[in-house]
């Protein structure tokens, strides 16, 4: 099966791509983008090289689906999304993403966002999706909640402690996504 290929009005969400390197490492370098996530930025192109060979090493494996985030009229990367960490079952998993500062506060993230729910329930049968926010990260904690995602009590992330759980069952993300 070819690597599922999104749109919406403005975005196409497709694969990674070699093209993409200098972009990529744009974003996982900025200083916003790395300020409420819990990894280090990248130091150099040859990491972001490594980080696209470890993204298509998962996809490969069906174990993640990685999405770059584009303009339709513009074809290069601006943020990411990402479904992964799919359990066993594959009835739940992980959302990720990532935005560089030029293009926030401009609906994108809000489109792929909805893309990604439908896709997630839709054509991979997920029963739950998760999202880790930081906890000061405000816009990304608002993207979830205009979204139907609900703080998940009780349960906290158990790589930092600064995180924030989220989930969306599949009736409220079809809900959500304008589907039901």
């Amino acid at each position: 099966m070819s690597f599922p290929e999104l749109q919406s009005i403005r975005l196409k969400l497709r694969s990674l791509e070699d093209k993409d390197l200098t972009a990529l490492y744009a974003l996982r370098s900025n200083e916003q983008v790395n300020r409420y996530l819990d990894r280090p930025p990248a130091r150099s192109v040859e990491d972001a090289q490594a980080f696209i060979s470890k993204i298509r090493e998962g996809i490969a494996g069906n174990q993640s689906f990685y999405w770059a985030i584009t303009l339709k009229e513009q074809p290069g990367l601006i943020g990411t999304i990402c479904i992964w960490n799919l359990s066993a079952d594959r009835k739940t998993a992980e959302l990720g993403y990532e935005l560089h500062p030029d293009n926030q506060g401009k609906g994108y993230m809000q489109e792929a966002i909805t893309l990604v729910i439908r896709f997630a329930f839709d054509r991979i049968g997920l029963s739950v999706l998760e999202a880790h926010t930081h906890k000061d990260n405000s816009a990304s904690t608002k993207l979830l909640l205009k979204n139907g995602f609900e703080l998940e009590t009780g349960k906290n992330d158990p790589d930092t402690k600064n995180n924030l759980i989220y989930f969306l069952r599949h009736e409220q993300g079809l809900r959500g996504a304008g589907v039901l």
